[in-house]
């Protein structure tokens, strides 16, 4: 492996260790900076750096297209600090942040297109941490049947700063207050989180050409989303795990015929049909009524303040929410009025320009090669991520999958 390999490999197999120590939330942003740094040497040096750490071409328009992004996202952050007299001190908190999140989504793109890193190793190194997982899988399913205790620490790294004491706490399970069950996490901060990470994880999976493999990280990433007992996870695991799969049929005729077939057949049974689909929200949405009813409440609250307060840079920040929500941040729970209420129109936008722009560009040759497929299956967990989430502050977890985007777009660039 060259030198970039062995660094991301490592540190992927190492996720639990790293865990224990409660130092995950540093390490995404440090791996993110030394490879970016890394691509930054390798594009200025060329030749003149040792072989496996020279450049493997340009980067790519739409690593540009990322970096450019979050800068105007730092700069609405900037403004919306001014606007509402926030103070130097919050400013620069604010923007460590935006560099240990919102950056990640330029930084690890730009390393995985510009760095000698091969699909095959990442994915290797996914599905040894999906042994690992196997591995840790019966103490966490034992744990809180024999009276163990579901928090067991927390690391001092928790004195860098971050999110929450939870991004450095180590956890065996978490009791749901409202019905007394176990739910599990695994290595991220909270479990809906640790089920759409179990997704990528059979993302990656699907990508392993040998089946001892491809087994356990299937059984490992269906395991994280089971115990998670999250819905999103659920439902992104059948839509990016077939829906990729499903793009080349677009140049099939008849599966067009097919799907014109089938529709037609289907317009008897509308009514019917749309009972039927209202039915299945309701009972997705009332699986977990009191999540739903403050996810709601919150994005409400969100689009009204962000409608009449402001607009065009938002409010700077999260805010505390009232009882109503619980107590809940106000800014939270949703990327996109996340972005709208803290960073206003410039903020979403800033997200919103390159994110459709590389989804439609992996959608595109998910149709045409089987190289795209892992990258589309990764765009739309984050779309569905972003539904529900944070993402800005969960990418020091989703680095292999961010790393995965750059290094199809150098794929792209060979083939052409």
């Amino acid at each position: 492996m060259t030198l970039p390999e062995q660094i991301v490999s490592r540190t992927l197999v190492w996720t639990w260790g790293f865990y224990v120590l409660g130092a995950l939330y540093v390490v995404g942003p440090v791996l993110a900076f030394v490879l970016a740094g890394f691509a930054a040497l390798a594009l200025y040096l060329g030749p003149a750096m040792r072989s496996d750490l020279q450049p493997t071409g340009s980067i790519p328009w739409l690593v540009w297209l990322w970096g450019v992004g979050m800068l105007v996202m730092l700069v609405a952050l900037w403004v919306g600090h001014i606007d509402w007299g926030l103070g130097l001190t919050k400013t620069i908190k604010s923007s460590i942040g935006w560099a240990k999140g919102w950056a990640l989504l330029a930084l690890f793109p730009l390393a995985g297109a510009v760095l000698q890193i091969r699909r095959d190793v990442v994915v290797r190194a996914h599905s040894r941490l999906a042994l690992a997982t196997l591995c840790i899988l019966p103490i966490l399913i034992v744990a809180p049947h024999i009276g163990l205790p579901g928090r067991l620490y927390t690391s001092p790294l928790k004195a860098i700063g971050g999110v929450g004491p939870d991004f450095f706490t180590v956890f065996l399970y978490k009791v749901e207050s409202a019905s007394g069950a176990a739910r599990w996490q695994f290595y991220a901060p909270w479990s809906p989180f640790a089920g759409l990470l179990g997704v990528i994880m059979v993302l990656f999976a699907l990508e392993e050409k040998k089946h001892f493999w491809l087994i356990v990280g299937c059984l490992a990433g269906v395991a994280m989303i089971l115990m998670s007992k999250s819905r999103m996870s659920l439902v992104a695991l059948v839509v990016a795990s077939v829906g990729p799969r499903m793009m080349p049929l677009m140049l099939r005729v008849w599966a067009w015929g097919a799907a014109a077939a089938l529709t037609a057949s289907l317009a008897a049974l509308w009514g019917t049909l749309v009972l039927a689909v209202e039915d299945s929200i309701q009972s997705f949405r009332s699986a977990r009524a009191d999540s739903t009813r403050v996810r709601e409440t919150l994005q409400r609250i969100a689009r009204e303040r962000w409608a009449n307060e402001s607009v065009w840079f938002g409010h700077g920040q999260i805010e505390p929410g009232p009882h109503l929500v619980e107590y809940m941040p106000i800014g939270s729970h949703h990327t996109w009025w996340s972005l709208l209420f803290i960073k206003g129109l410039v903020g979403f936008l800033a997200f919103a320009v390159p994110f459709v722009a590389h989804f439609l560009y992996v959608a595109r040759d998910a149709v045409f090669h089987p190289q795209g497929r892992l990258p589309f299956g990764i765009l739309l967990v984050f779309l569905i991520l972003s539904m529900g989430e944070n993402i800005e502050i969960e990418t020091y977890l989703l680095w292999p999958a961010l790393l995965m985007l750059g290094i199809h777009l150098r794929e792209v660039a060979d083939r052409a």
